[in-house]
């Protein structure tokens, strides 16, 4: 198990090295003229040199990152070019907001496409077509229409939530539940449908193996064998789904936010790409790639310990 751990982290650290030497050499070359950018047309050549040498734009590319990588390791991002706010604290603010409704609605909908993927699995018939209606159409209908149906149904016309705002769980845990509740239950709409069919094949598949029919046949009740065994061997690939749809929350939750105004990265990137803000945009590449690699070696390490098959790959 070690040697497994050992291998998917150097792989980690390796592709997140990969990820900040992209992004930093892509960002700035497909920039253009930044100082010019930042000061405008309008602005003498003398004025847009001395902007690139404050912000050390006239230094050779190799040596802008590595100066950004020396402070990036000791916790700096740099500042903002347009509010002059260090970019970590900018998203230090922030990310707390996004993971909050990355990481429920990952919860909710892994318990809620459990629920429905064993159901449709062992009751087959009307219900299994209605799991698949239910999977086709969270697929089909986009999450923003989603979010805006249920802001617009329980916010405006039935008020049960306010239909903007996000109120911190230590302020209070019931201001932040009611905020939370419709952007995660749209989000978790879209999350349902892939995870729900995924573990509804897994565990389709597993009941048709030798060893099932062996512990039937033993007189092993059927609800033991489902809870005991075939979700051990199907929680594999609904794993890697899961983590897939954690990994495409972090970039869905762009819109809801924007949609129930909640003030999480969704803003930032907005703001930050539509400005030219590199620094902020470095920031919030790097957070979220490091969430991913994360992410990927949490799944690697579940995996291995589910099934010790994998830590030979």
């Amino acid at each position: 198990m070690m040697r497994f751990l050992f291998r998917r982290t150097v792989f980690c650290a390796a592709l997140l090295a990969v990820i900040c030497v992209l992004a930093f050499t892509l960002l700035h070359i497909g920039s253009g003229d930044i100082a010019r950018h930042l000061l405008g047309q309008s602005a003498s050549e003398q004025a847009v040199r001395d902007k690139a040498a404050a912000l050390g734009l006239d230094q050779p590319l190799w040596s802008q990152f590595a100066d950004w990588l020396a402070h990036a390791a000791a916790g700096d991002l740099g500042s903002s070019w347009f509010t002059g706010q260090p970019v970590t604290d900018a998203l230090g603010a922030r990310l707390p907001v996004t993971l909050a409704l990355v990481i429920s609605t990952t919860l909710l909908s892994a318990l809620i496409s459990l629920a429905l993927g064993v159901l449709a699995a062992r009751r087959g018939g009307w219900v299994d077509r209605l799991v698949q209606v239910i999977g086709v159409l969270g697929f089909a209908i986009p999450g923003f229409l989603v979010a805006l149906g249920l802001a617009v149904v329980f916010a405006v016309n039935l008020g049960w939530f306010k239909p903007t705002g996000y109120v911190p769980f230590l302020d209070s845990p019931a201001g932040w539940l009611s905020s939370v509740t419709l952007p995660v239950a749209a989000l978790t709409i879209g999350t349902v449908a892939g995870v729900s069919q995924q573990v509804r094949g897994s565990v389709l598949d597993a009941q048709r193996q030798d060893y099932v029919r062996t512990l039937l046949s033993r007189g092993i009740p059927l609800r033991r064998v489902v809870y005991g065994h075939i979700l051990k061997n199907a929680s594999g690939p609904a794993l890697s789904v899961l983590a897939l749809n954690f990994i495409g929350l972090l970039g869905g939750t762009f819109i809801v936010e924007q949609v129930f105004a909640i003030p999480g990265l969704g803003q930032i990137a907005v703001t930050a790409t539509s400005q030219g803000d590199i620094p902020m945009v470095m920031g919030l590449v790097i957070v979220t790639a490091v969430i991913v690699v994360a992410v990927n070696l949490i799944i690697d390490l579940l995996q291995g310990w589910i099934n010790p098959k994998v830590r030979l790959q």
